[in-house]
């Protein structure tokens, strides 16, 4: 019944609410079976009887006789018992001497000095009898005490009901249980509802449909809720990312299949006759042949990098080294394409990592700004140390990359243009992919910027060796 965390959530701020209340209540029935209405109306009677008595006087204190008629006049009139003591508890005279026996007084001491005696006492007498009684010293006497008495009540359900005190603490009670349940719906929905939206959201994204949820409710609620919509965000980008993946791996492959098909059916069917059609058909064939051979290499090799088995060998790297060496290796490439390398690499401190692979990610990175840059242009390969980190830039005069493009470069098989310069040697659009995952695999950052008509730049942060 109580399975929702809503529900759940509602019962125990009730079953809170209803036990500080019943402990509440339970504290006032305790005070009033104490002292009970009853008990309290005889406390002002005998109060009053007393304050009426014991003005100066009212009784013959010098005719016992006339005193004992005064007393038992009074005690009709006013609805106590009254009682003239001397202060060694002898009873001089007792309004109910002959009827109730007199009252259990003996050990009683009296007070001493006028007032002393002026709160209300209880006392049992001889039958066993509870008595509520007050104790005056009587005007003009420093020995003669006035006792008014009167049986103690005992609680009972019906009078603590009709007490004056005990209903409108429990109307507030009720009231106050009424608003605390109302509360407890509100809070329950504003905790719960979010939940139970996420909740629904997640079902919904299970089967496909990614609905993102609204941030509402406590600050918890709305940082889980925010990270839900990352992480579904993700996913949906993740699934796209999948299936592009698979159409571009699909479209890559297809256009080398279909030319080996071809120029192989052109073989079997005597097409290609001649020793230079032979030669043609088998050059194409050795070509499409290894270009789906690196593309199978850069798929494995992506492979082992998401998966963290690719194996790097990490040892001390000169990185400055490492930047020499491919701007060796790239220098007749920018020669025969027009376009000046400039390099300006001081003295770095050595890093942890594979030289390999970073040597890898670095050609990627000259061999693209080359083929992007135009004839009379300039690539520039720049390093240094900043923060901690060896910062090296490759900026290149291309056209540059769209900046809605921009945050996609580093997708598989994503390229910005597939008209760019590069015809037919043009990669597969893997090179930048596996440049990034190498460079995290090293701890760092890949990142790149961008400006229409002034070229992009590539920019690999890698920690310093510690």
């Amino acid at each position: 019944m109580f399975k929702s965390l809503g529900a759940r959530l509602w019962l125990t701020y009730a079953l809170v609410t209803a036990v500080m209340l019943l402990l509440v209540a339970a504290g006032i029935v305790f005070y009033l079976l104490g002292n009970p209405l009853e008990v309290r109306q005889a406390n002002l009677r005998l109060g009053a009887a007393a304050d009426a008595l014991s003005q100066r006087d009212r009784l013959p204190l010098n005719d016992l006789e006339q005193s004992q008629t005064l007393v038992e006049r009074s005690a009709e009139l006013m609805g106590v018992r009254v009682l003239i003591v001397r202060a060694d508890g002898i009873i001089l005279a007792d309004s109910e001497s002959g009827a109730g026996g007199p009252l259990f007084l003996e050990n009683t001491h009296m007070p001493r000095g006028q007032g002393n005696g002026a709160g209300m006492r209880t006392l049992v007498d001889g039958n066993g009898q509870r008595w509520l009684y007050t104790v005056r010293l009587l005007p003009g006497s420093e020995t003669l005490y006035l006792v008014t008495a009167a049986p103690r009540p005992r609680a009972t359900v019906g009078g603590i009901l009709q007490d004056d005190l005990f209903r409108p603490v429990m109307q507030a009670g009720a009231i106050a249980l009424t608003l605390s349940l109302l509360f407890a719906v509100w809070i329950s929905r504003w905790v719960a509802g979010p939940l139970e939206r996420m909740a629904t959201s997640a079902r919904a994204m299970a089967e496909g449909h990614y609905q993102p949820v609204a941030l509402e409710g406590p600050s918890e609620v709305q940082a889980l809720g925010r990270s839900f919509n990352e992480m579904a965000g993700r996913v949906v980008a993740s699934q796209q990312s999948q299936r592009d993946f698979v159409a571009n791996v699909s479209h890559e492959l297809k256009t080398p299949l279909t030319s080996v098909q071809g120029f192989a059916q052109a073989i079997l069917d005597g097409t290609a006759r001649n020793p230079e059609a032979l030669t043609k058909a088998a050059h194409i064939i050795h070509d499409e042949a290894g270009r789906m051979h690196r593309l199978v290499l850069d798929l494995l090799e992506l492979a082992r990098l998401d998966a963290g088995t690719a194996g790097l060998e990490i040892y001390e790297v000169d990185l400055g080294g490492v930047l020499r060496g491919v701007a060796e290796r790239f220098a007749p490439q920018s020669q025969a394409a027009g376009v000046e390398l400039v390099m300006d690499v001081p003295a770095l401190p050595r890093l942890q990592g594979d030289g390999d692979r970073l040597a890898q990610v670095f050609n990627n990175l000259v061999d693209n700004a080359i083929k992007h840059s135009p004839a009379g242009g300039e690539v520039r390969l720049t390093a240094g140390e900043k923060g901690g980190m060896l910062v090296v830039e490759v900026r290149d005069g291309g056209a540059g990359i769209p900046t809605e493009e921009l945050g996609r470069i580093f997708e598989r098989f994503y390229q910005v243009d597939k008209a760019r310069r590069g015809g037919g040697t043009r990669g597969v659009g893997l090179g930048l992919a596996i440049a990034y995952e190498i460079v995290q695999a090293h701890g760092g950052t890949l990142t790149a910027s961008s400006t229409a008509g002034a070229g992009s730049v590539f920019t690999v942060r890698l920690p310093v060796k510690k």
